[in-house]
């Protein structure tokens, strides 16, 4: 046995493990809640990326970090469009296109969100040191991104 497989047989079980305990929690449900809005995961999600961006992005922008196609991100837009939570504006760069930004409300609605879900992590993090917190994140990170990779040859 490799010890690549050695580890995915020590590791699968863990991420299903978190996985079953972000639903348990309703740590979601939580959140959204905390957002004053009936709001469902990919809404959230284009909300998301639009406030951790901190700038207005095209619709395919926000597809390519949801990993989704641009339809489906046009219908999320268009229903929080019509809630008052993004609005599009002109791109600078192409007068023709258009970028989707966060309104008042949609960045309001967003940080309260945030701030439960960073709170959450920080309660359940708040005894580890600092070095494993970076290392957490630094693995992390590099996990995601080999999988996108990966995820994209097969595409």
């Amino acid at each position: 046995m490799s010890a690549v497989s050695s580890l995915l047989r020590d590791l699968l079980p863990r991420l299903n493990e978190l996985s079953g305990t972000l639903r348990r929690g309703k740590l979601f449900d939580r959140a959204v809640e905390a957002t004053g809005l009936p709001l469902e995961r990919p809404a959230m999600s284009v909300l998301g990326i639009l406030h951790i961006e901190g700038q207005p992005l095209r619709v395919g922008e926000i597809a390519n970090r949801m990993n989704v196609v641009g339809p489906h991100v046009t219908r999320q837009v268009q229903g929080l469009e019509s809630r008052g939570l993004v609005r599009r504006v002109a791109d600078p760069d192409d007068q023709r296109a258009r970028l989707i930004e966060l309104t008042p409300e949609g960045k309001a609605a967003t940080e309260r969100y945030v701030e439960v879900i960073e709170g959450w992590f920080s309660s359940a993090l708040s005894g580890w040191t600092e070095e494993d917190r970076q290392l957490l994140d630094q693995l992390l990170k590099r996990l995601v991104e080999d999988l996108t990779a990966r995820l994209s040859e097969l595409d």
